[in-house]
């Protein structure tokens, strides 16, 4: 009994020692006390949930996982226990997507679904240029699929590439012609580009599949308002507004689409 005592207080010791480490950075060190401390004593859950901290920590997010389940396992009453994972998840959970799709891809590398995922969590991520890349290998890799050719063509517009975006969602349209996010945002960067025919007839495409859109209704009116056709762009802009006020007048407020009609008496009886 004594001996179990001493190797309970010799492990807390050890799990003291570690977190003096981790807090000066020393993570390796860290990591070496921490897994005495388990040795001497396995169902020590604050040295298993110390352990998950450095682990994520050195971006081994798959032990870290490991040791906050176990740390929970050991003691599911625990509140820190629980914060602790959620904070992991949190701060980590992407980053560990982005690791396993990698670990994915390295298995198996024609897997479209993993270049598409990984794609998706590089752009959350902010880095756009992996994302950019993972979603064009997506596309070549399944070539007959319009959903990755409509993810990489969103990241594309949210660039201001809309040159390319165009070209990713002229296949998407016809891959899927019902797809009306598809159909909108063609319309989108058609009218970016100063291409107005095009983008009405996108525009039409789409209206015929939801023709009371908000969004549809209001990019007809603002389309038209670049195109100088007063007529057509307070006719759908009438439209949206009717659709939900709040928030087409929020657009209105700053979007510079509408510069044409700025102090035109009918305009501004209707925002």
């Amino acid at each position: 009994m004594a001996r179990e005592k001493d190797s309970i207080a010799s492990s807390d010791e050890h799990n003291s020692r570690g977190i003096e480490l981790a807090d000066r950075g020393w993570l390796d060190e860290a990591l070496k006390e921490f897994k005495k401390a388990i040795e001497l004593d396995p169902e020590s859950a604050h040295a298993w949930d110390n352990l998950a901290t450095v682990y994520a920590e050195k971006q081994r997010y798959r032990e870290a996982l490991d040791a906050h389940l176990k740390s929970l396992q050991l003691d599911p009453e625990n509140p820190s226990g629980h914060y602790n994972l959620a904070s992991f998840l949190a701060a980590h959970g992407l980053d560990f997507a982005v690791s396993e799709f990698l670990q994915t891809i390295e298995l198996e590398d024609d897997y479209p679904d993993a270049h598409l995922n990984l794609g998706l969590a590089y752009a959350e991520l902010g880095r756009t240029e992996e994302a950019l890349k993972a979603l064009q290998t997506a596309v070549e890799f399944d070539p007959a699929d319009a959903v990755p050719r409509y993810e990489l063509a969103s990241l594309q517009m949210e660039e201001g590439d809309f040159r390319h975006a165009i070209v990713q969602l002229k296949e998407v349209t016809r891959l899927d012609p019902r797809n009306f996010e598809g159909w909108l945002d063609l319309g989108i960067c058609y009218a970016q580009k100063g291409f107005y025919e095009e983008a009405e007839r996108a525009y039409e495409a789409a209206r015929e599949l939801k023709p009371d859109e908000l969004l549809l209704r209001y990019n007809l009116s603002a389309l038209y308002a670049l195109w100088k056709k007063k007529a057509q762009s307070l006719e759908h802009l009438k439209a949206a507004l009717e659709l939900d006020r709040g928030k087409v007048s929020g657009w209105l407020r700053s979007d510079p689409m509408f510069q044409s009609l700025e102090g035109d008496a009918d305009f501004e009886a209707l925002r």
